[in-house]
């Protein structure tokens, strides 16, 4: 007989191994599915990392649970993990049936369905379903039941429980350790175009042989002598030869006559 479940229900697990498939209809812009298992322990947790099955660690190292991988099936795709109840360790109080549409909203997702299988059995009717429905239509990985022990056995119950932040998200809150330690590394690396590096000043230029030097531009100019206040500025001795220094009487070519004498001037010219 198989149970259509609600969700919150829960139902007892006879068989000694199960398959848990994923369901859901294929279409055009219709994600990806991926199933996954997380087994924890007594406290609600995993172990370690190795307690996580999904698409990159596809076999528990016990060997008691695996993926088997994705099918076409003639209602549409499928992803199944299965179980070997009887082998499980018994430090391992749950198994968590999940899904995941990476980088997707399950709002996109058709007809999400998960199945349970007596694993002993060829062909059997499954013992159990549920129609998986999210909450809010932006859960990108969703737990869509559990297997648990109870009084020595196995139950199976319907969750439907939500993650915005994906698989990821999902498993870091079960305490599986993501490393960040690459997606951090390139966020942190920025590329900086380096400063170029300070010019030392150059050198005044030196004038070409024969140019007089010329005052350099922003410098003030060699100082020139002034003459001291309140004295007179030195005067230049006049010259010794060449042409006439002005200001100087100019030297005679000969003596003059003695007999020379000025012609009248003056008023006494009035009159002639």
């Amino acid at each position: 007989m198989t149970h259509a479940m609600l969700k919150g229900s829960n139902v007892p697990i006879e068989a000694t191994a199960v398959r848990a498939v994923l369901r859901w209809a294929p279409g055009q812009g219709s994600p990806d599915v991926d199933a996954s298992a997380l087994l924890l322990g007594l406290d609600g947790r995993v172990r370690s990392d190795e307690d996580f099955v999904f698409y990159n660690q596809p076999r528990h190292p016990s060997g008691k649970v695996w993926r088997l991988g994705k099918k076409r099936v003639a209602e549409g795709l499928t992803d199944t993990i299965q179980t070997d109840l009887s082998g499980v360790e018994s430090a391992v109080g749950q198994i968590l049936l999940v899904a995941s549409a990476e980088d997707f909203s399950f709002d996109r997702v058709r007809s999400l369905r998960i199945l349970l299988y007596d694993a002993t059995v060829a062909d059997a009717e499954p013992l159990a379903y549920f129609d998986v429905k999210p909450e809010t239509g932006e859960e990108t990985a969703l737990i869509c039941g559990e297997l648990y022990r109870r009084g020595g056995g196995w139950k199976f119950r319907a969750l439907g429980e939500g993650y915005t932040n994906g698989l990821q998200g999902l498993a870091t809150d079960f305490g599986i350790y993501v490393d960040e330690t690459e997606a951090a590394a390139a966020a942190a690396t920025t590329t900086q175009v380096p400063s170029p590096e300070p010019s030392a000043p150059l050198p005044p230029e030196q004038p070409p042989a024969g140019v007089p030097s010329q005052p350099s531009y922003g410098y003030p100019p060699a100082a020139r002598t002034q003459p001291a206040y309140g004295y007179p500025a030195a005067q230049p001795a006049p010259p010794t030869t060449g042409g006439p220094a002005y200001g100087y009487p100019q030297p005679t070519a000969a003596a003059l006559d003695p007999d020379f004498r000025l012609p009248p001037q003056g008023p006494q010219f009035i009159g002639r």
